[in-house]
């Protein structure tokens, strides 16, 4: 696992930085800035040309050598991946927070929040109704209920976005039931109950959208895997001893089936902790997935490594602490010598 976090964020450093290139391009905008800032100085009105070319040169040569860009990319790539992995995000290029911070830690740190609030609560839902959803169809196979379940599945084709523009021109556009998007009204309301609503009115439609998209699959998938350990052999001497649904249900399908459902949920709910870029620029939500679109678009390479960096970090521990988990929940699996 360590030696997967270390080669995904040393890619996303190569990617980031385009092998290279990107720090060309800071080494450019260097230059002019320095050229720039002595052109426009009173202080140096006076001074000849050769003498504005040697003292700007020198200051370039001094910046270039602080921030460590005289060095060839692969060593810089690897100071990179050091800072990265001990979590010395740095500052950004180009982008700040609201406070005026450059620091990578406080940019992340004022979009987490709000990615967290939208697609956690988002994840947690859709997960609760599709297990919910699949363990009702399950007992009900066959019935109409399962067959319009099952029909409905290819709405999940489509990603929530999708649905989400759709839902905007209806309830948004036509209606005028809901807001287009952002986080709360203009101007943000003063009491904290009414602040907290106008963010709950927000949230509506990202919500409905993800729900629309993936629920339907969700519950035809839960629905088949309670329907396959319904039919291990040990589910079938349980019923033969005459052992109460109920309690078969609990027991000898549900335990059995929760190591590949906590897998799921706990991968998505991690991921969504990145924010699903393109529906938090849908809903003009300023969130992670804001923020990462905003990086790339302006190739901030300390945001996007950064960004990625934690992500890396938060799916590795996840994945660890789920083969922990599986030994607790699943009968079928012991921890031995």
């Amino acid at each position: 696992m360590a030696l997967a976090i270390i080669v995904a964020v040393y890619l996303t450093i190569v990617i980031a930085n385009a092998g290279g290139y990107v720090d060309e391009i800071v080494i450019s905008e260097l230059r002019f800035n320095v050229y720039e800032s002595l052109r426009t100085n009173p202080a140096y009105k006076g001074y000849p040309p050769e003498e504005i070319k040697k003292l700007a040169e020198r200051i370039i040569e001094q910046e270039i050598k602080r921030m460590g860009l005289d060095q060839h990319f692969i060593i810089r790539s690897f100071n990179y991946l050091y800072n990265a992995l001990t979590l010395n995000l740095g500052r950004a290029m180009k982008m700040f927070s609201s406070s005026g911070s450059n620091r990578v830690w406080d940019i992340i740190g004022e979009r987490l929040p709000t990615t967290v609030l939208l697609f956690t609560t988002a994840n947690v839902l859709i997960f609760a109704c599709e297990l919910l959803l699949g363990l009702l169809l399950s007992r009900r196979y066959g019935s109409k209920l399962d067959k319009t379940i099952i029909s409905l599945a290819p709405l999940s084709s489509m990603p929530g976005w999708f649905y989400g523009i759709f839902m905007i021109i209806i309830f948004a556009s036509w209606f005028g039931v809901l807001p287009y998007g952002g986080l709360v009204d203009a101007p943000p309301p003063e009491e904290p109950l009414l602040y907290a609503l106008s963010v709950l009115k927000h949230m509506v439609l990202p919500l409905l959208s993800w729900s629309v998209a993936y629920i339907p699959i969700g519950a035809y998938r839960m629905r088949t895997f309670f329907l396959m350990f319904s039919m291990e052999d040990y589910v079938e001497y349980a019923r033969a001893r005459g052992v109460p649904p109920r309690i078969i249900e609990r027991k000898y399908v549900l335990r059995p089936v929760l190591p590949p459902i906590i897998t799921d949920f706990v991968l998505v709910l991690i991921s969504s902790w990145m924010g699903a870029i393109v529906t938090e620029r849908v809903f003009n939500w300023p969130g992670v997935g804001t923020l990462m679109a905003e990086a790339i678009g302006i190739n901030d390479a300390p945001v996007i490594i950064g960004t990625a960096t934690i992500f890396a970090y938060l799916l590795g521990v996840s994945v660890i602490v789920l083969d922990v988990v599986y030994a607790l929940v699943d009968p079928r699996i012991k921890v031995g010598e």
